[in-house]
């Protein structure tokens, strides 16, 4: 409940930002016209960001009868978050990860790498998909892709203050401060809401599956074998991952910009589940 009330105040806090720049740039009427750019980039992410990642990642989409073992987990824990079947995908890939894509539960899609099959237990495995699922049902593609998005168009608007002048023309260090300053905060922001629904999501989909414990030990071993194996990703994309697949050493501000939240605190929190259960 709190990461949740913690996700709608950093969404206002966003929108906020986004109307203070675009008015900084062209007052009320540069706010107008954000506000429009952002709807039109948001519906464009929502509607086809699931078919570009899954093809950027070479995802196969594969059938009960291709992938027995890996549809049925998928369909036993769908019914279980009272969830229609997604399509499940198989991404060729060594580096042990997933993630979940779609717009909506009727139209979303759970997808693993070939590492993560061969890493995981059928119980770590379990766990992993209840995350996903756990995403789908919360509609957290739809929260991150809006929340990338005005991100996105902050940084633009920032640099047409900047290189186009706009109401701080003349304005030199007023210009330097937009174009370094609102960017940064809105990927902080960003970032920071993807953290909250990462711990929200394991939380969901521990409950789904019942074994908080098999999902922080799925983490840890993620973490490991994310480390190990190297993964061809996307950085625009990386948030979308149960683990980040650039994980590694961290720390101090490079927390601040992380995607997901500590692993270590992640796997805390699902043992004190575990341990109340």
């Amino acid at each position: 409940m709190l990461n949740s009330v913690r996700t709608a105040a950093l969404m206002a806090v966003l929108i906020v930002l986004f109307a203070l720049v675009g008015r900084a740039v062209a007052g009320p009427t540069g706010m107008i016209i954000a506000l429009g750019v952002a709807v039109v980039m948001n519906f464009a992410s929502y509607w086809f960001s699931d078919k570009i990642v899954l093809k950027m990642y070479r995802a196969q989409e594969v059938t009960r009868a291709q992938a027995p073992e890996l549809y049925e987990v998928v369909d036993r824990l769908r019914q279980k978050a009272s969830l229609p079947m997604p399509k499940v995908y198989v991404i060729p890939s060594e580096q042990p990860n997933a993630f979940a894509t779609g717009r909506n539960p009727a139209h979303a899609a759970v997808a693993v790498t070939n590492g993560i099959v061969r890493l995981l237990s059928p119980d770590e495995l379990e766990g992993v998909i209840a995350h996903e699922l756990a995403h789908v049902k919360n509609r957290d593609i739809l929260t991150s892709s809006v929340a990338a998005t005005i991100a996105a168009a902050i940084t633009l608007v920032a640099r047409y203050a900047f290189f186009l002048g706009g109401r701080n023309r003349g304005n030199l260090i007023g210009s330097l401060l937009m174009l370094f300053l609102a960017p940064v905060a809105a990927v902080l922001i960003q970032t920071a809401i993807s953290r909250s629904r990462e711990f929200v999501a394991d939380h969901d989909g521990a409950l789904i599956c019942g074994k908080p414990r098999a999902l922080a030990n799925a983490l840890g071993r993620l973490e490991s074998g994310v480390a190990h194996r190297p993964m061809e990703a996307n950085p625009s994309t990386a948030h979308m991952f149960i683990v980040n697949p650039f994980a590694g050493a961290g720390g101090g501000l490079r927390n601040l910009f992380s995607t997901h939240p500590p692993t270590e605190e992640r796997i805390e929190r699902l043992m004190e589940m575990a341990r109340t259960a």
